[in-house]
């Protein structure tokens, strides 16, 4: 069922018309305008609380790109994606859109790093606002008390949701600091809806990394405990869910180290054995790697998506079937995953995931997870139930080492794509648990490949002694990457092992560099005195 109009944005974009959360704090502020429902009357109805509700999915699916007012799917719409995918190797961008990213060219006032922050403190601002609306409309009868804890519930956990992709972009990993005592970022749960609110926010500056991770875990303990188990049609995946909150918060204490907490959470949504299964809203996975992406939209994996619909999506500019696909042909998927040995040559997921087309007298490989065109209305995946497999199988793997649990988890995930039994891993298949660790990381690269996850590993794992990602250096790091401008079709040798030297001309850096973490924007810091002082190190 669709939730999302035109009209309907119209009239959500003008009642949340306040300030950008820290940014373009000397812009007055209007809840009167003429063509607008004034604040006081936001939820004054029951359909107006949820139109209130919808808004802030509204507000993470489709946020605009500075300077030309465009929807670019900033941040969960489809940036989060192209941005996780370009800061990593494994996607080859073609064309200008993502190089700043892709290079590591960026500034403090590239767009793109401007419109992550940005829009994603957008949406959290208008979370808070709903949160401080929907309390009221209770208190006053408008609505129970039930339906606005309910609300609640799913506007946190997309604030959570939020909070950590910030996290991830602009602040250093948990274990960079003991006790991540680091800067994390601004952290604010009180609406910024008055020129005062906005100077008093100013005041906070950022939280630690420590202090952050508290309020994601606030959120998702408070959307677990009152979101339902299920909902009706595609809003079960669209729409944040008890089962999708657990399944974050595997992903959020992964990025901590806290692995018997990934354990813990993964069992309440992990059956005790194969085929595993979810108590909690039926999640498991699909009997092919296309499942999630050929219906996407109606799933037993997907356990949270961002709806796009041909009317509402992240346009021509930004919609993922038009970035990963011929459509536009602006990012491809790179000969170094291609190439590579671990992933087999007869994996279904090459033969149902991938296309390949020319471009440039290139036959490049491209992404065939997204699949709808200039029609633009993939739903864009944020949490699978492959994923919670995975984070348990590593977590299972290093509190445990080498156990049937631990390689059944693995398993479920890659056996669906390696039928041959002879290919297929038992316990023997693994000296040890580096070797085990190895093959869940690899397994990590194919199967999110081109959904925006490599960034976040790269990231989690940088301060890991055995298994962080490196660079040409030998330290934690961005890998260098293939250029486009040397590419050529027998650059692509699937499975061999092999990549070619010469392809690999764009330079990754490692993780003392400055370009490592996202600098604050510059919009940011020019209006806020006390962010400027806490800008990351060497910016």
């Amino acid at each position: 069922m669709k939730y999302k109009y035109q009209s309907m944005k119209k009239i959500l974009s003008i009642l949340f018309g306040v300030a950008l959360f820290f940014s373009c704090t000397d812009q007055a502020i209007n809840l009167e305008q003429k063509d607008a429902i004034t604040y006081g009357v936001a939820f004054s109805t029951p359909e107006r609380c949820e139109l209130a509700i919808v808004g802030c999915y509204d507000a993470a699916q489709s946020g605009y790109y500075p300077g030309n007012n465009q929807r670019r799917g900033y941040p969960f719409g489809a940036a989060t994606v192209q941005q996780g995918d370009m800061k990593g190797e494994n996607m080859l961008n073609v064309q200008q859109f993502f190089a700043v990213t892709y290079n590591g060219d960026y500034t403090v006032a590239s767009p793109n790093g401007q419109a992550h922050w940005e829009c994603t403190y957008q949406m959290i601002n208008k979370i808070n606002i709903v949160i401080e609306g929907l309390r009221t409309a209770a208190e006053n009868g408008v609505i129970t008390q039930e339906k606005a804890i309910d609300g609640e519930a799913e506007v946190r956990f997309l604030r959570a949701l939020g909070l950590h992709e910030l996290l991830v972009f602009f602040a250093l990993p948990y274990a960079a600091t003991p006790n991540a005592s680091h800067y994390g970022v601004p952290v604010s749960t009180v609406p910024i809806n008055t020129i005062d609110k906005v100077e008093e926010a100013k005041e906070a500056g950022r939280a630690t990394v420590e202090e952050t991770y508290k309020q994601i875990l606030d959120d998702l303990n408070f959307a677990e405990q009152n979101l339902a188990a299920t909902r009706a049609g595609g809003l079960k995946i669209s729409r944040a869910t008890k089962g999708a909150a657990v399944a974050l918060k595997t992903r959020v204490y992964q990025h901590m180290g806290k692995w018997t907490e990934v354990i813990t959470e993964s069992n309440k949504i992990v059956s005790p054995t194969a085929p595993f299964t979810s108590p909690i809203g039926a999640y498991a996975l699909t009997a092919t790697p296309e499942g999630p992406f050929a219906n996407n939209k109606s799933n037993t994996e997907s356990i949270f998506s961002i709806e796009n619909s041909a009317l509402d999506n992240a346009t021509n500019n930004g919609s993922l079937s038009q970035f990963y696909f011929t459509v536009r042909s602006l990012v491809c998927v790179s000969p170094i995953i291609i190439n590579a040995g671990f992933w087999l040559k007869d994996d279904l997921r090459r033969a149902q995931l991938l296309k390949r087309a020319e471009y440039g007298g290139i036959n490049a490989f491209w992404s065939w997870k997204y699949r709808t065109g200039t029609v633009m209305n993939d739903w864009t995946p944020i949490l699978r139930y492959a994923e919670v497999l995975l984070n348990y199988a590593e977590a299972e793997a290093r509190k445990n080492g080498v156990t049937q649990k631990a390689v059944d988890l693995l398993n479920a995930v890659r056996n669906r794509a390696v039928t041959d039994h002879a290919l297929q891993f038992t316990t023997a298949s693994f000296a040890n648990v580096d070797a085990l660790m190895t093959a869940i990381l690899q397994e990590r690269e194919i199967e999110f490949l081109a959904e925006g996850r490599r960034w976040p590993d790269i990231h989690r794992l940088t301060y890991d002694s055995k298994y962080a990602v490196k660079s040409k250096d030998g330290k934690s790091g961005i890998p260098d990457k293939a250029s486009w401008g040397s590419m050529k079709t027998e650059s692509y040798n699937p499975a061999s092992g092999v990549v070619d030297a010469n392809i690999i001309k764009t330079a990754g850096f490692n993780f003392e560099d400055r370009r490592y973490i996202f600098p604050i924007p510059l919009s940011e810091i020019t209006s806020n005195p006390k962010i400027a002082e806490q800008q990351n190190a060497g910016w």
